[in-house]
């Protein structure tokens, strides 16, 4: 990837840049927890985004994607959006820099990546901190790390569209090889926790569907965890977000909320306490705990959250099937992947059975990856 990005450089710009570089995530668990003020558990893995930069001399940024074979000119004022989705969030980093008081002028990039898209690792969430990160250095802007995950965040609502909370951005800019994170989204205190599963692999298996569904659905989710977290408020006034909710308050609003918004809020109010027994299993280097933790995620987000899809829930199946000792859906839902833990014996038929069945089922095989835990958004 490093030599197509170099080769490209050299042909469209002359010279030769700074080569920058940021993570994709998995999150082991604590899905739709973070934008409720809960725990989430994130790790950085060894596939993202990679950006050759180099400082122009102009106001424009001239940016090509090698991925989309496509090139951008734009410039840094408000009014300079570009069109393109992708441009808009390199834009959307410069802009929010800007706002933080970043003095940005123009530079020349292109950029790969190797973060599967549409499966749930946070593609996305790699490119704005490959930017956010590089920019902070190129231009001496002395922004600390935390606010570089909000720039990516912030770029994410005010110029994609997408309301999300902090955790890809985090995991991007925070990560750390053979580490998982605990973050927690209300008071952004974090702890790292070290992830060598003996015995055990991890493996996303991306269903390659995206139901088109994603982003109106999330912000509905979103929209009923307000609303429940609010009705709990008039009770128990300390109660600011879901993560602040216990199960017996949620019951005593169950006649004045609507069913769909106590479903979204139970599922919440479990995942939140799963987290933290999660990261009590690891201490103690407990899988089994963590697989079965996971098993029952999946199950709240499939029947209470509704945001897996039938592929994906057939895809846990398969798991549950072949003695997999975790698996549940990952990322936002509607399609993507499901993150596996597996038994290092029994890796190779749970592969092979997944792909058969699968692929009998709806006709193409899920792809496979391994996931490694690797480090964050640097320089390289």
């Amino acid at each position: 990837m490093k030599t197509k990005i170099a080769e490209k450089f050299k042909t469209l710009f002359g010279e030769d840049g700074d080569f920058f570089a940021s993570a994709g995530r998995i999150n082991l668990i604590g899905e739709h927890t973070d934008y409720n003020g809960g725990y989430v558990f994130p790790g950085a893995v060894d596939k993202g985004i990679m950006a050759e930069i180099k400082l122009n001399g102009t106001d424009k940024v001239h940016v090509y994607s090698l991925d989309m074979d496509e090139y951008v000119e734009f410039g840094l004022n408000e009014e300079d959006a570009p069109a393109q989705s992708w441009a808009r969030y390199i834009f959307g980093v410069c802009r929010e820099t800007i706002k933080r008081g970043g003095k940005i002028a123009g530079f020349d990039t292109v950029f790969a990546g190797d973060v599967p898209l549409g499966a749930g690792m946070s593609s996305s969430a790699a490119l704005e901190s490959t930017y956010a990160f590089a920019l902070n250095y190129l231009f001496d802007c002395n922004i600390d790390k935390f606010e570089l995950a909000r720039i990516g965040q912030s770029t994410e609502h005010n110029y994609c569209g997408v309301k999300c909370g902090i955790m890809d951005q985090f995991a991007s800019v925070f990560g750390k090889a053979g580490n998982l994170m605990r973050l927690d989204c209300k008071t952004m205190e974090y702890k790292y926790y070290p992830f060598h599963p003996e015995g055990y692999r991890l493996v996303l298996l991306d269903s390659v569907v995206k139901h088109e569904l994603a982003s109106s659905a999330y912000n509905k989710r979103r929209e009923s965890c307000e609303r429940a977290a609010a009705a709990i408020r008039k009770n128990h006034p300390e109660v600011e977000f879901l993560r602040d909710a216990r199960m017996e308050w949620l019951e005593e609003v169950r006649t004045v909320i609507s069913e769909e918004d106590y479903m979204r809020a139970e599922y919440v109010i479990d995942e939140v306490q799963r987290v933290l027994d999660v990261c009590d299993a690891l201490e103690k280097d407990d899988y089994e705990t963590v697989g079965k933790k996971m098993y029952e995620t999946h199950y709240g987000m499939s029947r209470l959250y509704e945001v897996s899809c039938e592929e994906l829930d057939y895809l846990n199946d398969i798991a549950k099937e072949c003695g997999v000792t975790g698996s549940r859906v990952m990322g936002g839902g509607f399609g993507g992947c499901t993150i596996n833990l597996v038994r290092n014996e029994l890796y190779d038929s749970f592969i092979e059975k997944a792909k058969k069945a699968f692929s009998e089922k709806y006709g193409h095989e899920p792809k496979v990856y391994d996931v490694v835990i690797s480090d964050g958004a640097r320089k390289l």
